[in-house]
């Protein structure tokens, strides 16, 4: 067995700081996961427009920007496990934000919660990265590659999962006692984290240069890795973010009941999606076009296709699985470019750059997205920005293919 799935399991056994960072993010994808389906599902039981659905994606995404920069720059002066510890207390903290918005029925309040979760995974991305990249092998690189999208996607498989399941018997603030608990646990497992690894992992980045990465400095293979995840945003942000805007469109008189399962099927793509992949593939899906944009063509073909199946909720959580199955090898190849391309010293400015890079084209995108979402709906909306998208991304790609 060569997947990446078997790869993880390598690592794990091999690291027991590795089990213990897995368990705190497992902890932390469930609450977050919770948050989400809290505050989706109270947007769309209060009947929020389309364009509102679509701007709650964006205000979970565009604070990402800065704590990427806030991230990179406490790579330098803390360990990148205080870090992620700081990021999960104030995480815990920022459930009050839903606690006001139902007190106050507060849109507003449960928009700032989206915004400081984007806030905190951002400034967690780039100490994450120097850590892998300083405790793992670079043959155990591919496991990390892994790890991460197993972290991506447990929000929703176990987080969505478990609110979809609870959401129509549990009051909302029983749902955010238990995303409370699981804030706790994975401060816990960060700390017994912390404790197994050597302090040549977790001391912090002694860097003496602080200059930035220079784009004409870069090679062409490191430019192409910063651009992977930028490029998947540009063409999944807008139909991600339109999701909860689709549901209404196909089942108007049932849209919560159909939109989080189709959130739990697209974790569910995300999920699989990297984990059958062959670990020797990653460097060719990393440096060539043709599979990267196939992946990419899959994914809009999925989207584009689910407004067909209005009425057949099964055929439409089939093509967001298969959406979602495509788009995270994407994802899976442009963390393992940053991971493998760059030098340690260099790897937490990378990572920070290439995740501001994918915010900031993802809230480009998705403005446009809202936009004519208002205006011409979102079906329409989804047609016209996101096949845009993959031409543009197509033309840039070219530019750096190997």
């Amino acid at each position: 067995m060569n997947t990446l799935l078997y790869a993880l399991f390598e690592a794990l056994r091999r690291h027991r700081w590795l089990r213990m960072l897995a368990c705190a993010f497992v902890f932390t994808s469930l609450g977050n996961g919770l948050t989400q389906v809290v505050i989706f599902g109270l947007l769309l039981s209060w009947k929020a427009p389309a364009s509102l659905l679509t701007v709650a994606y964006l205000f979970a995404t565009l604070p990402g920007f800065i704590g990427s920069l806030i991230g990179e720059k406490l790579c330098r002066v803390y360990s990148p496990v205080h870090l992620l510890i700081l990021t999960e207390l104030l995480g815990l903290t920022a459930l009050l934000f839903p606690l006001l918005g139902i007190h106050y029925h507060s849109v507003t309040a449960l928009l700032a919660v989206q915004s400081t979760e984007a806030l905190l995974t951002g400034m967690s991305w780039p100490a994450l990265t120097l850590l892998f990249k300083r405790a793992l092998t670079t043959a155990e690189l591919p496991a990390a590659t892994c790890l991460e999208n197993v972290i991506f996607a447990s929000q929703v498989l176990l987080g969505m999962g478990l609110g979809i399941v609870l959401f129509d018997y549990l009051s909302v603030l029983t749902l955010l006692a238990i995303d409370a608990a699981s804030f706790v646990g994975s401060l816990v497992m960060l700390s017994l984290a912390g404790s197994a690894l050597t302090l040549t992992a977790t001391d912090p980045v002694k860097i003496t240069t602080p200059e930035p990465l220079h784009w004409k400095k870069l090679s062409r293979r490191q430019k192409r890795s910063l651009l992977l995840l930028p490029a998947l945003a540009a063409v999944g942000a807008p139909a991600m973010a339109l999701l909860p805007a689709l549901a209404q469109h196909i089942n108007p008189t049932n849209a919560a009941g159909l939109a989080l399962p189709l959130l739990f099927a697209r974790s569910l793509g995300q999920l699989c999606g990297p984990m059958m992949m062959n670990r020797d593939s990653l460097p060719r899906y990393a440096n060539r076009n043709r599979p990267l944009l196939t992946c990419l063509s899959i994914f809009l073909l999925a989207y584009g296709l689910l407004p067909l199946f209005a009425g057949v909720q099964t055929a439409a959580l089939g093509m967001i699985f298969v959406a979602h199955l495509a788009s995270n090898i994407v994802f899976a190849a442009g963390t393992y470019g940053v991971l493998s391309h760059f030098e340690t010293l260099q790897v937490s400015a990378a990572s920070g750059k290439a995740w501001r890079w994918q915010t900031f084209s993802a809230s480009v995108f998705t403005c446009f997205a809202a936009t004519l979402a208002s205006t011409l709906g979102a079906v329409q909306a989804l047609y016209i920005v996101s096949a845009s998208a993959l031409i543009i991304v197509a033309a840039v790609m070219a530019r750096y293919r190997e």
